[in-house]
């Protein structure tokens, strides 16, 4: 019994069970609350967009003014009329596979010297110390800041003009892509089963090989497909600097405003984009079984 003057506190049927309803079912909150700091960073980012509209000179007026909506028109017509000629054709060809496998090489070259700095710039344990995380991951910053006409213009010094300045420079740029993003599946990654190996005293090495590796290896594939489709049109855009392949072509093509030849450049590029397409998308199915 509860003591003389109830100073207990009495227990009230269906009381409990409705305060837990009502903790539960909560009502959302208000959509702009002054405590929210997403709300103020959306706002914050409202207000960078309106203020960048605001300081760019854009003349809409003269872009939707007839004159220009006849020149474009007109631009169009032509670039859809591709050149389907024999001799301009055996001319595409050789110049489409050297897109190819530019993209592909620089990617396979990045995959791997991703996969070698994601390593030393991931934290796989509570236990690991990371020696050489923080210079690795600022490593990577820095290969993967610098876009890949710039890495190609310093390679051309180098290298020379050709296909080789275009693949090593598309092999360096997507390997700070790909280490940062194979560096974060590392990290990510599920610590059972490293950790059983590591209580049985199993080298770091093996641990990763056995135990890491084998439950990131799907995203590490499809982060690499990904990026080799981005690089079969950083590819083509080498060619302009003088890399070799498509862009070359697209450049001079281009340059004299032959516009049919100029659409079967870009046809070409859009066949191995849909090309890539198609494998990564097999890939991913065949992985997926």
């Amino acid at each position: 019994m509860p003591p003389p003057g109830g100073s207990e506190d009495t227990a009230v049927p269906g009381v409990g069970a409705r305060s837990a309803a009502n903790e539960v079912y909560r009502l959302p909150p208000p959509l702009f609350d002054a405590r929210c700091k997403a709300c103020w960073f959306v706002a914050g980012l409202v207000v960078l967009t309106l203020l960048s509209f605001w300081s760019l000179d854009l003349q809409w007026a003269r872009f939707i003014s007839l004159d220009a909506l006849r020149k474009m028109g007109r631009f169009l017509g032509e670039l859809l009329s591709p050149n389907t000629e024999a001799v301009f054709l055996k001319k595409l060809l050789p110049a489409t596979l050297e897109t190819l496998a530019m993209s592909a090489v620089g990617t396979l070259l990045a995959a791997v010297l991703g996969l070698l700095l994601a390593l030393p710039a991931s934290k796989t344990h509570a236990g690991d110390p990371a020696r050489w995380r923080g210079a690795t991951r600022l490593l990577l910053n820095a290969l993967r800041s610098i876009p890949e006409l710039v890495w190609a213009a310093l390679l051309l010094i180098a290298a020379g003009l050709g296909p080789l300045a275009g693949t090593l420079a598309l092999a360096l740029h997507t390997s700070g892509v790909l280490g940062r993003l194979f560096a974060e599946a590392v990290e990510n990654a599920p610590e059972g089963p490293a950790f059983a190996l590591r209580l049985r005293g199993i080298g770091e090495g093996r641990v990763f090989c056995y135990a890491t590796l084998p439950q990131v290896l799907p995203q590490l594939m499809s982060y690499t497909l990904y990026r080799w489709e981005n690089n079969i049109r950083a590819a083509a855009v080498l060619g302009v600097v003088g890399a070799g392949g498509l862009g070359q072509m697209l450049a001079f093509h281009m340059g004299l405003f032959q516009m049919g030849e100029t659409a079967s450049v870009l046809a070409a590029m859009m066949a191995l984009v849909s090309l890539v397409d198609a494998c990564s998308y097999a890939a991913r199915r065949l992985m997926a079984r």
